[in-house]
C-alpha cells in the first residue's frame, strides 16, 4: 500500500507554519528586529534557517508569523503598493503608512488569513517605531512587540527587561536574550537568531548561532 494512502505522510500535505518567536523594539536611534529561523510543517521542521524579517523599503522591515505562504504573500503585496505610493509622493514612506497597509489587508482578509506581522523600521518624521498587526487585522503601535508561538513564555522577561531610551547595543542584547529564552522553551521556534537593525545611518543584520546563542541556565 503507497504510504500516502496509508496515511504515513500526511505531515507532508500539512501547510507549512512559521511557528515563532519575533519581535521588534525601539531604542533612542532607531529599532531592533528579530526572529528566530524555524518553519514547521505539522511536527516536521520543514526549515531549519528561514528568514522571517523581509523588507519593505530600504529602512522599514516586517518579522512574520503565522502561515509562511500568507505572510509572504501579504508582505509582496504591500511592498508592491508602498513602491507605487513612493513614487507618487517622491519621498520614502511613512513608517505608520506601511502599518496601516498590513492591517487593511489583514482585516480584509481575516477569515482567510493566518498572519502576524509586527512592522517596524525608521522615518524621517517620527523616528524608529514599531507596529503590531494582529491575527484579526488590529494595529497597534508599541514601544515593543512580540508574537508567534514563543512569544507567550516571554512576556514577563520583556516586561521587566524593556526599558525606555535604551541605546542600540542594550537593545540588540535585549531582543537576543529575549529570543534566546522563547526558542529555549517552545518546540515551534528555534535555528539561530536574526536580527536587523535600522536607524538613520541604514540597515545593519546580523544572525547568530550555536554558543552566539545565550544558554537559558548560563547566569544572564
Amino acid at each position: 500500500m503507497d504510504v500516502m494512502e496509508a496515511g504515513g505522510m500526511d505531515w507532508m500535505q500539512n501547510e507549512h507554519m512559521l511557528g515563532t518567536s519575533i519581535m521588534a523594539v525601539v531604542y533612542d536611534g532607531g529599532v531592533v528586529l528579530g526572529a528566530d529561523s524555524r518553519t514547521t510543517t505539522g511536527s516536521y521542521i520543514a526549515n531549519r534557517v528561514s528568514d522571517k524579517i523581509s523588507p519593505i523599503t530600504e529602512k522599514i522591515f516586517c518579522c512574520r508569523s503565522g502561515s509562511a505562504a500568507d505572510t509572504q504573500a501579504i508582505s509582496d503585496y504591500v511592498r508592491y503598493y508602498i513602491s507605487m505610493h513612493s513614487l507618487e509622493i517622491g519621498e520614502e514612506p511613512k513608517v505608520a503608512t506601511v502599518g496601516k497597509m498590513f492591517r487593511l489587508i489583514c482585516y480584509r482578509n481575516k477569515a482567510n488569513l493566518l498572519a502576524g506581522i509586527i512592522c517596524a523600521g525608521y522615518d524621517k518624521h517620527d523616528g524608529g517605531q514599531v507596529y503590531n498587526i494582529t491575527l484579526g487585522g488590529s494595529i497597534l503601535k508599541q514601544p515593543f512587540a512580540i508574537s508567534g508561538s514563543g512569544s507567550s513564555y516571554i512576556y514577563g522577561f520583556c516586561d521587566s527587561n524593556f526599558k525606555e531610551g535604551m541605546g542600540r547595543d542594550e537593545a540588540e542584547q535585549f531582543v537576543i536574550r529575549a529570543l534566546a529564552l522563547a526558542m529555549s522553551r517552545d518546540g515551534s521556534s528555534g535555528g539561530v537568531i536574526r536580527t536587523v537593525t535600522i536607524n538613520e545611518s541604514g540597515v545593519d543584520r546580523k544572525y547568530y548561532s550555536g554558543k552566539d546563542i545565550p544558554g537559558f541556565y548560563e547566569g544572564w
